[in-house]
């Protein structure tokens, strides 16, 4: 691959700054992503991104034993793989448990990371969405915590973090953390740019992963908003790029890591393709100064998720 994908250091690891993630709404079909996986592993991508819930992880575990089998790469050990705990299973005694199913699903026998994927506990698996009310609860994070640092400790995974957690409960699981978590994986992208989660991981020593960096269009949660920006459609005419690349660079050069999903070709391959150019401070000034606003709210996604978010 000509643009080799740069590495950063998490919790340990060396990870490359950009992921392919395997999330989809409507779900694709299962050969539909292991094609797509085999593809990005083709192209260069060498960190994937699932989740229990995203249905995706068998497909992943298929997808890397055919790039072993057709020797595309040597060793599990070139990949970075990442999948998340449900909120299902958010309690003490269900974390191993879903560990080692996801891992089985993947046909892996450790993961690179493995993160809380909400801070929050569904005590069913939800019918319809929203979710209401009833069936939510903020984590008891501490034990949830223990549970995952144990997860480490027994090598089912390297290293452990969250998703879409807040500076308030990051701080909250800072205070009693035997483990640090090392990543937080969070919304992000120039139409909201996470200044103040930026600051306080960096200070604490915990990295950003951005996941829905164009806005997640074609789901139930995202929207169209990144493409229809005329600025950076702008930028992106005059660096002869897309706004797609502009978008993934902006992230980059915030010092995060990326997750972008696409099961295109092209598209694939313009998304890594971001590493031998570089915006200007004049167009990082301009961007800084975009409207912000939050895509993801738990109002999507629960009833009255307001009143939750206050809690987080």
């Amino acid at each position: 691959m000509e643009n080799k994908v740069p590495m950063v250091s998490v919790g340990g690891l060396t990870m490359p700054v950009i992921g392919m993630g395997t999330a989809s709404y409507p779900p694709a079909d299962a050969a539909t992503v292991k094609s797509a996986v085999v593809e990005a592993i083709g192209s260069g991508y060498r960190h994937f991104d699932t989740a229990f819930i995203y249905g995706s992880e068998q497909a992943l575990g298929e997808a890397i034993a055919e790039a072993l089998n057709i020797g595309l790469i040597k060793s599990r050990d070139e990949l970075f793989i990442t999948s998340k705990l449900w909120c299902t299973c958010a309690e003490h005694d269900l974390v191993i448990p879903a560990i080692k199913t996801s891992l089985e699903n993947l046909q892996l026998e450790y993961l690179d990371l493995y993160l809380i994927h909400w801070p929050l506990k569904f005590s069913k698996e939800p019918s319809r969405i929203p979710v209401p009310k009833e069936e939510v609860s903020v984590i008891d994070i501490e034990s949830v915590w223990s549970a995952m640092e144990e997860c480490k400790l027994l090598g089912l995974t390297k290293a452990i973090g969250v998703s879409n957690f807040s500076t308030k409960k990051l701080d909250q699981i800072l205070s009693f953390a035997k483990i640090p978590p090392a990543v937080n994986q969070v919304e992000m992208n120039p139409l909201w740019q996470q200044k103040e989660m930026k600051e306080f991981c960096k200070a604490k020593g915990i990295h950003v992963s951005a996941h829905s960096p164009l806005g997640s269009k074609g789901t139930i949660w995202g929207d169209n908003r990144i493409f229809e920006c005329d600025l950076l459609e702008e930028i992106a005419k005059a660096k002869g790029k897309t706004s797609a690349q502009v978008c993934l660079r902006w992230v980059y050069e915030q010092g995060a890591s990326v997750i972008t999903k696409s099961f295109n070709r092209e598209r694939m391959k313009e998304n890594i393709d971001i590493f031998d150019w570089s915006l200007s401070w004049e167009e990082l000034d301009k961007i800084s100064g975009i409207p912000q606003h939050k895509r993801s709210s738990l109002t999507v996604f629960i009833e009255d998720g307001s009143e939750l978010e206050a809690e987080l």
